[in-house]
């Protein structure tokens, strides 16, 4: 269907002040989910941050890839086992993380930023050091919890003018590497960057007030009432982790966060350039 060019000039105005307001700021994107599962989507995605990149956003990525690792893991003859939700991960698993994220994923990413027009540099928590870590569960192995973040390698890569594709892979200072969960990671370094915004990219439509019911969507929700949802039930399952992520962000004084459907294609245009936005925002 085409758009008369009136109503494409009217979108554009619309969306100026929302430009306005992102120049010059850095806004992390978590990207997961089922968004990462269709190379539909994906080329979305990415096309969404090479614009907003060439408007004068500051992106940074931040990925995970449970699938890739599980499929690397199956290839290499290795069972998963998972406890409490978290991959167990013993040393041979953390090698197949660190080749799953910071290889595979990490690199195609790049390369379909580029593809895009956009500019975009890997790297992992490793690298510089970014993301130091300790284990979080002696059961868990090497599944790790974030005790410090340096975000200078990701600045640098801002300042040079290309997105920077972060995967989740952390270490500590005896070299140990630590599969980092991606919700976890996104939180930290958004803190750690003093970000504008945060977004988190999901295959939920945001913060349902009953669970089977789309048009209970919450809009907008404060940290106050975030801990009340969940001291209520409403907020449910692995919402709950989710949740705590934005909270955790907002303490560590990112302005906004958005948990948004990633299922659905330009989600970060919509919400971060339009009055309506899509999801759920956290303040």
């Amino acid at each position: 269907m085409s758009i008369p060019t009136e109503t494409r000039a009217q979108m554009l105005i619309k969306a100026l002040p929302y430009i306005q307001k992102y120049h010059g700021k850095i806004l992390v994107i978590k990207y997961g989910g089922n968004a990462m599962l269709s190379d539909e989507l994906k080329h979305a995605v990415m096309g969404d941050l090479t614009l907003l990149a060439q408007i004068g956003v500051r992106v940074v990525l931040v990925h995970g890839g449970g699938p890739e690792i599980t499929e690397l893991m199956e290839k290499t003859g290795k069972k998963p086992v998972f406890a409490d939700g978290l991959r167990v991960t013993d040393k041979e698993t953390a090698d197949i993380v660190q080749m799953a994220l910071a290889g595979k994923v990490n690199k195609d990413l790049v390369n379909r930023i580029h593809c895009c027009g956009g500019k975009a540099i890997g790297l992992c928590g490793i690298d510089g050091h970014m993301i130091l870590a300790k284990p979080r569960d002696e059961k868990l192995g090497f599944v790790g919890e974030i005790t410090d973040v340096n975000p200078q390698p990701i600045l640098d890569v801002l300042t040079a003018g290309y997105i920077p594709v972060v995967s989740t892979v952390g270490c500590d200072e005896d070299g140990n590497v630590y599969n980092i969960n991606a919700d976890t990671a996104a939180e930290h370094i958004a803190g750690a960057l003093g970000a504008q915004s945060l977004i988190m990219m999901t295959d939920t439509v945001g913060i349902l007030r009953e669970p089977d019911d789309l048009a209970s969507l919450v809009s907008e929700l404060t940290v106050s009432q975030a801990i009340q949802f969940i001291r209520e039930g409403v907020i449910t399952g692995g919402m709950i982790p989710k949740t705590y992520c934005c909270v955790n962000a907002i303490r560590r004084g990112v302005e906004r966060v958005f948990i948004i459907d990633g299922r659905t294609p330009h989600a970060i245009l919509i919400e971060v350039l339009t009055d309506e936005g899509i999801g759920t925002m956290f303040r």
